[in-house]
């Protein structure tokens, strides 16, 4: 999640700061959008280039949450929910369409564990956190009864999508904040501001780096399970592992990673704060779609990728697998990287970055990295 500081929300212009050798300031916007902070950061040679590109981008961000959430009754999404079912395609947007078709597709590489067909579920586990009692298994069986993928019936030629089970219930909850960042930098660019970083409650994409600079500084914080571990400074950072595997992080357990982007995007999945404990057990709103049930092993995962729809949806799937089978989908998706935490039963907490993330990582030595963001105001970024 990123952590900047900001007066106010509303939309309104926050900060500008500026070199006085150079025309392009730095401007800051935020509003809420999607149910969650949305912060926009760029540089523009003017107030008012600053202040078009800005509301050009919230109306497109405005748009998308009218077409994919999950929570607006009158959202295209739930439309298509309502409306569609065996034997009755309905016709879509061309951004529901892409939406849905990419997340097939991770379904499908990921064998299941990610699958945006787990809206059932996810209601009758939102309901549970409210009550703090566990969904009868009856119910649970019901759910996944409407779950699975393979019963998403695309039609690109018509531009429909079928649903071909009864009582499927669709959450682009994984994907959605990604994709809206994606189209918002598209937006900004189209308006001259390709410097530009945008973070929806945490995921984050950044276009090209701040005048002058070599990337957009992004501080990755590990979550605070790990910090409250007890763990010793220079404890293992990860499980024994064969020849050629992922790498394991080489800094100290305390210290923060700082990730040097541009025209990228990172997204952090974890249990930080969407939580639920029944009868002794702590389960996090991750579910797997393949069991029904939400995850109970603490974790954190980190994903850097071209695109913020990428890095979203690896962040939801990798958290399901796990580490091995999770960093093993990471290393077979081209240009992306990723960073786990995750705490075994024994309470020992491990650490596992995949071979791409070191080259993400800041260098300390001015020599390895000499566009570094020293003096850059770095956000933080942590789990959800």
């Amino acid at each position: 999640m990123l952590t900047p500081v900001w007066a106010a929300l509303g939309g309104t212009l926050l900060a500008t700061t500026g070199w006085a050798d150079s025309p392009p300031k730095r401007y800051q916007f935020a509003q809420i959008h999607m149910g969650v902070p949305v912060q926009i950061t760029l540089y523009a040679a003017d107030e008012q280039t600053a202040n078009q590109a800005a509301r050009a981008a919230w109306a497109r961000v405005a748009e998308l949450d009218r077409i994919l959430s999950d929570y607006r009754s009158d959202s295209e999404l739930l439309r298509l929910c309502r409306t569609s079912g065996p034997g009755h395609p309905v016709k879509v947007s061309r951004e529901l369409l892409f939406v849905i078709e990419q997340s097939v597709r991770l379904s499908r590489r990921s064998g299941g564990a990610f699958d945006i067909t787990v809206g059932p579920l996810v209601r009758l586990w939102r309901r549970a956190r409210r009550r703090k009692e566990r969904p009868s298994e009856q119910r649970l069986a019901d759910a996944l009864r409407a779950v699975g993928y393979e019963a998403i019936r695309i039609d690109r030629d018509a531009n429909t999508i079928e649903l071909l089970k009864p009582n499927m219930r669709l959450d682009l909850g994984g994907v959605a904040k990604g994709y809206v960042t994606d189209e918002a930098l598209k937006v900004l660019r189209r308006h001259g501001c390709p410097r530009a970083l945008i973070d929806a409650g945490g995921d984050i994409v950044v276009g090209a780096p701040p005048p002058g600079r070599a990337a957009w500084r992004i501080e990755v914080a590990d979550p605070p399970f790990a910090e409250a571990s007890g763990e010793r400074r220079n404890a293992p950072t990860g499980p024994p592992r064969a020849p050629g595997r992922t790498g394991s992080e080489p800094q100290s357990p305390s210290r923060p990673r700082i990730l040097m982007l541009k025209d990228a995007a990172v997204a952090t999945s974890g249990d930080t704060y969407q939580f639920v404990e029944i009868e002794g057990v702590r389960y996090s709103h991750i579910i797997d779609p393949r069991t029904g049930e939400p995850l109970t092993t603490r974790c954190s995962v980190t994903v850097v990728a071209p695109d913020g729809l990428t890095a979203d949806g690896l962040a939801s799937a990798v958290s399901v697998l796990g580490p091995e089978k999770g960093m093993e989908l990471i290393e077979a998706t081209p240009n992306t990287a990723a960073y786990l935490v995750w705490q075994a039963p024994t309470g020992r907490v491990y650490r596992r970055q995949s071979r791409r993330f070191a080259d993400y990582l800041w260098r300390t030595k001015p020599s390895a990295n000499p566009g570094s963001l020293a003096a850059e105001p770095s956000c933080s970024h942590a789990a959800e």
